[in-house]
């Protein structure tokens, strides 16, 4: 399959970046751990995104692994680059609190409460309750009567080459990739280019790097960065049955790239 069909165009142009780079740096190792059960959309997301980035990694002189493991209780007290959660709130405030210098990324929980409580090790890779009301909100100043339903991700999204990454992960696990399925992806694909683009997997940096320089596309056709409150700025499919009809932010009702129209930003005091 030829490279940029498997990477996408973003990974691409990081292989050929790097390339250089990787004849004379030593090797490079990180381990991530996704603490949920095995066969979930978050987890096979996850190990979707893990086989990429070690393919990637192939030519980076990159190694990295990915342990599943089933509650916050099995997490290695160290060793870890990046602990991701598909659990709910109770268990991703519990992971960024019990390792305080590793970036944790929310898979699954949407709740804004969360977001406003600001741990500063916390990274929301799924879209807020708030953010998929307010993409729905917009669509209907234009649309009043529209039932439409908010999504971060749908299996025939087909722009920016979600249709190869929709391709790839229906033919390793047999089934649509949904909402949590990508945020899986996503989670461990922005911390492996990150990795791959900083040449260093210590965690307290990576905690630094993910919220200072992250430039990261996931097959959505925008520079998606982390916020204040930990929240990964994206743009948010709109659904009518099973067909996407547009996308938010809605033109004409916001600028187009105003990510920030959709959902909070800041922390709750």
């Amino acid at each position: 399959m030829p490279l940029a069909r498997a990477f996408g165009v973003a990974a691409l142009a990081l292989l050929l970046s790097l390339d250089c780079a990787a004849d004379t740096a030593p090797a490079l190792g990180a381990k991530l751990v996704v603490v949920g059960k095995s066969g979930t959309p978050s987890v096979e997301g996850a190990a979707q995104g893990i086989a990429e980035a070690k393919q990637q990694g192939e030519f980076l002189g990159q190694q990295f692994e990915l342990s599943i493991v089933p509650t916050p209780d099995a997490v290695p007290a160290d060793g870890v680059a990046a602990i991701l959660t598909t659990g709910q709130d109770d268990v991703a405030r519990e992971l960024a609190k019990r390792h305080p210098n590793v970036p944790v990324l929310n898979l699954a929980a949407q709740d804004d409460a969360l977001r406003a409580r600001c741990a500063p090790n916390l990274f929301h890779v799924i879209p807020s309750t708030s953010m998929l009301n307010d993409a729905v909100a917009q669509w209907r100043k234009q649309h009043p009567d529209a039932q439409v339903a908010a999504r971060a991700w749908h299996p025939k999204f087909e722009k920016y080459a979600a249709s190869q990454l929709n391709l790839r992960f229906e033919k390793r696990f047999e089934h649509p990739m949904d909402d949590t399925a990508w945020s899986g992806w996503a989670g461990v694909k922005l911390v492996t280019d990150l990795i791959a683009q900083t040449r260093n997997a210590a965690p307290a940096m990576l905690v630094e790097a993910l919220r200072t320089k992250l430039a990261f596309d996931g097959q959505k056709g925008s520079t998606m960065s982390f916020r204040p409150n930990g929240q990964l700025s994206q743009p948010i499919l709109l659904v009518a049955g099973e067909k996407i009809v547009g996308e938010a932010p809605v033109r004409g009702v916001a600028d187009v790239d105003d990510l920030a129209s959709l959902g909070e930003s800041q922390c709750v005091p």
